[in-house]
C-alpha cells in the first residue's frame, strides 16, 4: 500500500508519480521535480507500483513524498535539465562546427561552460540570443525527458558514433552491463542522476558572456522562484579556471583521463605532479607575506578543506623565505560552555562569532603584535573552559602569526588588529576534475567524503553519523565562511586531482554499512555511484605532508 500524509492514496493501475505531483503541487511552496517512495528517490515519470509489484518486491507499506526544487536532490535536478536543455540548443545553433562544450563548474548562482568551435570563432551575444531563444522553444514545447536502458556495450557506440569521446572512455570503466541514456528530441546524452520529467520544469534561467565562456544562470535554489544573480564571485572563479586549466596541462581533466592513467601505471605520476603543483602555489602564498610585511595570517574554510595542514606547510614555506611562524587556533579561544549562545534547536551553537572570546583574541593578537609576552589560553573541551598552562609567546619583526579557524576572515572577529597586518587566506578542495564533458563533480561531495573517511578514523563516527551531520555543517559554512571568502587576499585550492580515486578505498566500505532502511541510505547510495566511476588507487605513494593525510591518516603533522 502506498501511503501518502499517513493516509493510503488511491492509485489506478500504470499511474505515475507525476500525475499524483499535479495533484498535490498547491501544499508545497516550491515546484515538485522529484518523488520518494520510502527511502528510494524516483523520476515522476515513473509508474507508482501496485500492491501486487509491492508484494513482488519483497516490500510492505510505502510512504511517498515529494522533492521539490527548494531541496538540494531537487534543484540538483533542476540544474541537469537545464544543462541538457542548453547543451541540445548549443547543437542546434552551431551545430558540426563545436570542438569542444564542457560543464567547468558551478560559480555563484551559475554554470560555467568553456566552449571552443573548429573554426577559431567565438561565441558573439547575438548567437547566444539565439542559443537563449531555442531553450526558451525547447521549454514552451515542454519536451520530455526519455529515459532508457540500453546495454552499456551499445552506449559507448552511440558516444562514439556522436563524438562523445569523454564518455566512450568513462564508460569503458563501467562495471554494470546496462546504462541509462537521456533523449531530449533528437539530442542523446549521460547524466549523472535524476532528471526533470519535462522541460517545462525548467522554466528559469539565462545566459551570459564570461571570460572566454558561458554562465547558464540558475535560479538559487532558496528561492526557486526567481532569476539567479548575475554577480560572478571573481576571486573563486580565477581559482577554479587556474585549477581546471593546470588539469588540463597534465592531461586530467575528467575522471576517465584519471582512470586511463591509473590503469597505465601512471597513478604515482598524477601524486608527485598534484603535490607539486600545491607546494608551488603555498610557495608562491610565502613569498607574497613576505613581500608585502604582513604580521598576522588569518586562515579560513569549510568543513574538511585541509585547514590544519595547510597551516603547517605554509609555516614550513614561510621559514624558506626568512619568516619564523606561530600557529594559533581560534578554537583556544572559546568561551566558557555556560556562556556559548544557542540556536534556534536549543542547542550549543559552536560556529557562531559569539562562541568565541573576541576581546581576549584580540587583545592579545595586538598585544603580540606590539612585542609584549603573552600566555595564551587552550581550551579543554572535556571541560568546556579555557586553560593557562603557561604556553607564553613573544615574536620579533621576523616572526608571523598563523591564525586557523572558521572566522579568520571576518574582520568583526579581529577587529583590533591593522588590516595593514592581516593577510587572508581562504582555503577550499575546489575540485577542478569533472565525471565527463557535461557531469561536473560538485565540491560538497568531495568534502563530504573527506569528512566521512576523517569522523571514523578520529573519532569513531559510522559514514551515518557524518551524513546526518552535513546539512547542518552546511549551513554553518553558508553563514559564516562563504559570505567573506571574496574578502581574502589569496585563495588556495586544496582539492587534489586524484584524492577521490585513493578515498574511494576508505569510504566504500564505510558507506557499504549503512543499514538500507535508514534516513541517510539514498544519499549513501548516491555516493556508492559516484564513486563507481573510479578507479582505486592506493595511499601508498601519497607522500606524508599531503594535505589529504589529514583525512586518511599517516601524516606528519598534528591533526589528529
Amino acid at each position: 500500500m502506498i501511503i501518502y500524509k499517513n493516509a493510503p492514496l488511491d492509485v489506478g493501475r500504470g499511474e505515475t508519480y507525476l500525475s499524483v505531483a499535479k495533484k498535490v503541487q498547491p501544499e508545497y511552496d516550491a515546484p515538485i521535480i522529484l518523488a520518494k517512495l520510502g527511502q528510494k528517490i524516483v523520476e515522476l515519470n515513473k509508474e507508482i507500483p501496485d500492491e501486487q509489484e509491492l508484494a513482488r518486491l519483497g516490500l510492505s507499506d510505502q510512504e511517498l513524498t515529494f522533492i521539490t526544487t527548494k531541496e538540494r536532490d531537487g534543484h540538483k535536478t533542476y540544474e541537469r535539465g537545464a544543462t541538457m536543455i542548453f547543451l541540445r540548443s548549443m547543437t542546434h545553433v552551431f551545430g558540426k562546427n563545436i570542438k569542444k562544450l564542457k560543464i567547468e563548474y558551478a560559480v555563484g548562482d551559475s554554470l560555467y561552460f568553456s566552449v571552443s568551435f573548429k573554426d577559431g570563432s567565438a561565441v558573439t551575444n547575438e548567437k547566444l540570443e539565439e542559443v537563449k531563444a531555442d531553450m526558451q522553444r525547447c521549454v514552451k514545447a515542454d519536451e520530455k525527458f526519455v529515459k532508457t536502458k540500453i546495454p552499456t556495450d551499445e552506449a559507448i557506440e552511440i558516444f562514439r558514433r556522436h563524438g562523445m569521446k569523454d564518455k566512450e572512455r568513462l564508460f569503458h570503466y563501467r562495471r554494470t552491463s546496462t546504462t541509462n541514456v537521456y533523449r531530449l528530441g533528437n539530442y542523446i546524452d549521460y547524466f549523472y542522476g535524476y532528471m526533470p520529467p519535462s522541460t517545462g520544469y525548467v522554466d528559469i534561467f539565462d545566459l551570459m558572456l564570461y571570460k572566454n565562456g558561458i554562465l547558464l544562470i540558475l535560479p538559487y535554489y532558496k528561492r526557486p522562484l526567481e532569476p539567479g544573480s548575475r554577480e560572478i564571485p571573481e576571486k573563486l572563479f580565477d581559482t577554479m579556471y587556474k585549477t581546471t586549466q593546470w588539469c588540463d596541462n597534465i592531461g586530467a581533466p575528467t575522471v576517465a583521463a584519471l582512470n586511463d592513467a591509473i590503469a597505465n601505471g601512471k597513478g604515482l605520476d598524477i601524486i608527485l605532479s598534484s603535490e607539486a603543483y600545491q607546494e608551488h602555489e603555498i610557495g608562491q602564498i610565502a613569498k607574497q607575506i613576505k613581500e608585502e610585511g604582513r604580521r598576522i595570517i588569518m586562515i579560513a574554510g569549510p568543513s574538511s578543506s585541509g585547514k590544519t595542514s595547510f597551516s603547517h606547510r605554509l609555516s614550513i614555506q614561510l621559514g624558506n623565505v626568512g619568516l619564523k611562524a606561530h600557529p594559533i587556533a581560534c578554537d583556544n579561544y572559546y568561551v566558557e560552555r555556560s556562556r556559548t549562545p544557542k540556536d534556534e534547536n536549543g542547542e550549543y551553537d559552536f560556529e557562531c562569532l559569539q562562541a568565541l572570546d573576541i576581546e581576549l583574541f584580540n587583545r592579545q593578537m595586538t598585544a603580540l603584535l606590539r612585542g609584549e609576552n603573552v600566555e595564551l589560553p587552550t581550551f579543554n573541551f572535556k571541560k568546556g573552559v579555557p586553560e593557562y598552562n603557561g604556553n607564553r609567546l613573544q615574536i620579533k619583526n621576523n616572526e608571523v602569526l598563523v591564525v586557523e579557524g572558521i572566522h579568520g576572515l571576518n574582520d568583526e572577529f579581529s577587529y583590533a588588529v591593522s588590516n595593514a597586518d592581516k593577510f587572508k587566506i581562504y582555503i577550499s578542495a575546489v575540485t577542478a576534475l569533472n565525471i565527463d564533458e557535461h557531469n561536473r563533480i560538485p565540491t560538497t561531495d568531495n568534502r563530504e567524503i573527506r569528512r566521512m573517511v576523517r569522523d571514523n578514523r578520529t573519532r569513531g563516527f559510522s559514514a551515518r553519523d557524518t551524513i546526518a551531520r552535513w546539512q547542518s555543517v552546511r549551513h554553518g559554512e553558508k553563514k559564516h565562511i562563504f559570505p567573506f571568502q571574496e574578502d581574502a587576499d589569496v585563495m588556495f585550492n586544496s582539492a587534489s586531482v586524484y584524492e577521490l580515486a585513493v578515498l574511494k578505498t576508505f569510504a566504500e566500505p564505510l558507506l557499504f554499512a549503512i543499514p538500507h532502511d535508514s534516513p541517510e541510505y539514498p544519499e549513501a547510495k548516491r555516493l556508492l555511484k559516484f564513486l563507481e566511476y573510479f578507479l582505486g588507487l592506493s595511499c601508498e605513494d601519497v607522500p606524508r605532508n599531503s594535505l589529504i593525510r589529514e583525512f586518511i591518516g599517516g601524516s606528519v603533522f598534528p591533526v589528529g
